[in-house]
């Protein structure tokens, strides 16, 4: 059921992103038909890692994955909600969700059941929160270089802007950890 809901999620995202893509190119849009055709790669990708790889991801990292694509892609740079000034910070605090989300997945997948079963709630949630931050601050390792590197402006509020996304990616990934280091010890 999970499994058919991603590929659900993947081939409609990937259906909107294809027409809204040739839409974009035939108006001759240059700035969004290419984030359009990245989209449409976005949203294979779960698709390719789970046909080829095997790899296949919780469904709560999933719902999270496409939301996020959603919120960044089609309203954020497409309907250019970036503009509002806390849309950049919201999108940050769900990335944190979404990592999060990716490393209870990963906790599970790179772990037998027996060292789950004997993990603290306290381990949970600092693998959890601890991964989350950390995949924030890469984050802005990669649009600091990116800035310097290729003269992009991605972080035009400066430390400003840094410091408020790391903050809002900590407290994305600080939810996620508290609600599953939670359920964790409720468990045993």
């Amino acid at each position: 059921m999970k499994r058919g809901i991603q590929t659900f999620l993947s081939i409609f995202f990937a259906i909107l992103m294809l027409v809204l893509f040739v839409i974009f190119f035939i108006k001759d849009d240059s700035y969004r038909y290419p984030i359009a055709l990245g989209g449409l790669v976005c949203a294979l990708v779960p698709l390719i890692l789970d046909k080829f790889f095997k790899i296949r991801f919780a469904f709560s990292f999933i719902l999270s994955y496409f939301a996020f694509l959603i919120g960044s892609l089609c309203l954020g740079s497409m309907l250019r909600f970036y503009s509002l000034g806390w849309w950049d910070t919201f999108l940050h605090f769900l990335s944190g969700t979404l990592v999060a989300f990716l490393a209870i997945d990963l906790l599970g997948k790179l772990t037998t059941k027996q060292s789950q079963s004997a993990m603290s709630a306290g381990f949970i949630f600092l693998f959890v929160f601890a991964f989350g931050v950390f995949c924030g601050a890469l984050w802005e390792i990669w649009e600091f270089s990116s800035d310097q590197f290729f003269g992009t402006n991605t972080q035009g509020g400066g430390n400003f802007d840094t410091m408020t996304d790391i903050i809002a990616d900590s407290i994305g990934a600080l939810i996620i950890a508290i609600g599953f280091a939670r359920r964790s010890r409720k468990n045993k």
